[in-house]
């Protein structure tokens, strides 16, 4: 009997990691695979050797394999990371190359519009895209989306409860909007804001994404502090209208990024609501709130402005029904946040060419 090493790395492709859903060839868990005659040998990198599913692995490997090969004799060998990388906490999405913070200082400046019209601006640059609603306290992604009342499906991984997000024009979506009714007010202490923020990241069974979006809640509370402190963020886009009182507190919220303790880079800034233009005086612009604070931020954060974003009547009729502004046809709008994509595109290509990525974040309670 010919063995094919192949043929066995697509029967182990079939087996699930029971952490993030993934199969363990996605995971990168499948090390030193060897074949000797109808003997079939590798070692699967766990977490640790404590793991409470590493039975249940070994044998679903074992089955996986002598499936292709009924004959073959397939031996496991569990492994724990080498001394000095178990240091270093695992992401939880290993399989999702970039992780975004969109994050603002106060309410109001159109941070969770930002987002959603981000992450479907870069799924038309023809990325795979994910969103992460982490606004607990006011969830608007579903609505934004055209999602209200429904509700993410149950898995069982090895016994263990998984989330399957919702999906909208192939993006992946997780809210707790999915989860509560529309008037319920989401009453919540740290811990259980802690415990829900993480529940989205190691609980729900995100597919393999170039780039995972979070839309934060204003400021810089628990829900900030448990995203740095569970997935390795890769970079924040800072929103804010162009008035002193908005860049003001959005400095506060970029500082809490690259405080040494989180170092989590800014990739840049985008001014939201920077002008109002008439439909019927095309060529006009009346700065409502001001000018410059983007400008200011991006130099504060020493980024990039990403950005900037007019008062069009569209947007904001676009997230009231459901279909992202940039997805639409009225140019003043899309072309704005189209631009916005295409520079954060760039703007993380250049970040993770030039920096090292982002560590969790170790902290001391």
């Amino acid at each position: 009997m010919s063995i094919d090493k192949t043929t066995v790395v697509k029967a182990l492709a079939k087996v699930t990691d029971p952490n993030s859903g993934q199969d363990i060839i996605t995971m990168n868990m499948v090390r030193d695979l060897e074949i000797d005659g109808n003997n079939i040998n590798f070692s699967l990198e766990l977490p640790s050797l404590d793991s409470k599913n590493k039975q249940e692995l070994n044998f679903a490997c074992m089955a996986a394999v002598q499936e292709a090969y009924p004959e073959a004799n397939v031996n496991v060998h569990m492994i724990a990371p080498a001394p000095g990388v178990s240091e270093q906490p695992r992401s939880p999405l290993a399989h999702v190359k970039n992780i975004i913070a969109v994050g603002s200082g106060k309410g109001g400046v159109g941070k969770s519009t930002i987002a959603v019209n981000l992450a479907m601006g870069l799924k038309q640059l023809g990325a795979k895209v994910g969103l992460v609603d982490a606004d607990l306290y006011g969830p608007s992604i579903p609505t934004m989306l055209g999602l209200q009342g429904k509700r993410p499906q149950v898995t069982q991984v090895y016994d263990q409860p998984k989330i399957i997000p919702l999906e909208y024009e192939g993006v992946p979506v997780m809210s707790i909007g999915f989860i509560i009714e529309p008037e319920q007010a989401v009453v919540l202490r740290g811990p259980r804001l802690a415990g829900i923020i993480k529940q989205f990241f190691n609980d729900t069974i995100w597919p393999e994404l170039d780039y995972l979006i979070v839309d934060l809640p204003p400021g810089t509370g628990d829900i900030q502090l448990t995203l740095v402190q569970t997935v390795p963020v890769t970079g924040a886009v800072m929103v804010t209208t162009p008035q002193e009182v908005a860049v003001a507190d959005a400095i506060k919220a970029m500082n809490m990024f690259l405080l040494p303790s989180v170092n989590v880079p800014i990739l840049g800034v985008v001014e939201n609501m920077s002008w109002f233009t008439p439909a019927e005086l095309p060529d006009h612009k009346y700065f409502l709130f001001g000018e410059g604070g983007g400008k200011r931020l991006a130099k504060e954060s020493q980024s990039m402005l990403l950005g900037q974003v007019p008062i069009v009547q569209s947007i904001r009729e676009a997230g009231d029904t459901g279909k992202p502004a940039v997805m639409g046809n009225v140019p003043q709008a899309t072309e704005a946040l189209q631009l916005v994509a295409k520079n954060t595109a760039r703007q993380i290509a250049v970040r993770n060419e030039t920096m090292d990525p982002t560590q969790i974040v170790k902290m001391n309670n």
